[in-house]
């Protein structure tokens, strides 16, 4: 089936960007159900979008982690609607097509998303219009050194003790060389988009999305000296741990969790994909923005 809509593709207005077009001759539509309103807002969306002239639509409905992904790749563009938990699922499934992505927060933050619900309408006139920008937001993905397990990552990977309760010896190598020792709960290694996730809580810096550069940042370091370590995306890192158990447990983006042989190496790399995103240019939705609207970034106490 093919859109009653001559118009199937949409060239950004923005110069730098003027490169950048999206296809609209078969659209993704993806929505957690978990969410009150998801299933509601996913079918106005769709409607909204046939009475465009865009007919040829393909949704999946996500039960919240129950389900996994299984949302058709041959789209031009896929619509995330659900959470920031649902667009990293999303990001990490997607990536390795190319496949852009964008968002419809009925999440509670709603921090990689470009719209609520009720700005619907708005926002898809405004994307229509070329409007945008796409985005190219850089990954990672761990191994081990075997490469017997691994995984990408939007946000972040984290390395720790099976044990919740207790410390590990985590010693960071950067190509090959030894560069900390650290007795922690754990490490984190994120992406700039991760740097507003759980580094941020862990008391690491906040890093604009367009930089080159993974953040490392200790769990609980039992040290006054440890401080979060920022490095370039072509690094190789590499984590070994020394702990009292047989298996350390890594997770991707807080949602795919391994547990791993403790005497294994973790390896750290630049994923060969980027998660696309798509931006709205004409909202206030830019970084800083973004920073005092949903976390409140710099406002003064007294306001």
């Amino acid at each position: 089936m093919t859109p009653m809509n001559n118009l199937t593709k949409i060239k950004s207005k923005r110069k730098e960007a003027a490169n950048q077009v999206l296809s609209l001759e078969k659209i993704g539509i993806v929505c957690n159900i978990r969410h009150e309103y998801a299933e509601e807002v996913a079918e106005r969306l769709q409607k909204l979008l046939e009475s465009k002239g865009f007919s040829n639509i393909s949704t999946q409905k996500l039960d919240g982690k129950k389900d996994r992904f299984t949302a058709a790749t041959d789209v031009g563009v896929a619509f995330i609607v659900g959470g920031d938990g649902t667009f990293l699922s999303a990001a990490r499934y997607f990536s390795r097509y190319g496949i852009p992505l964008f968002g419809i927060s009925t999440g509670r933050l709603g921090f990689l998303s470009q719209l609520r619900p009720k700005q619907l309408e708005e926002g898809i006139d405004k994307l229509l219009s070329g409007n945008f920008i796409i985005e190219e937001r850089l990954m990672l993905k761990f191994e081990t050194e075997d490469k017997s397990e691994s995984c990408s990552a939007l946000n972040d990977v984290v390395i720790k003790g099976v044990d919740v309760s207790g410390t590990a010896q985590l010693f960071l190598y950067i190509n090959g060389k030894q560069v900390c020792d650290y007795l922690a709960d754990g490490l984190i290694i994120a992406t700039p988009t991760g740097s507003t996730a759980y580094t941020l809580s862990a008391g690491g810096p906040v890093v604009m999305p367009e930089l080159e550069a993974f953040v490392i940042v200790p769990i609980c370091p039992h040290s006054l000296t440890t401080r979060p370590i920022l490095v370039p995306s072509y690094e190789t890192i590499e984590v070994k741990v020394k702990i009292d158990s047989d298996y350390i447990c890594v997770t991707s983006d807080g949602q795919e969790s391994y547990k791993i042989d403790s005497k294994k190496t973790i390896r750290v790399v630049k994923n060969d994909h980027t998660a696309r995103l798509i931006t709205l240019i004409d909202n206030d939705n830019a970084f800083y923005s973004v920073l005092r609207e949903k976390l409140h970034w710099g406002i003064a106490p007294y306001k």
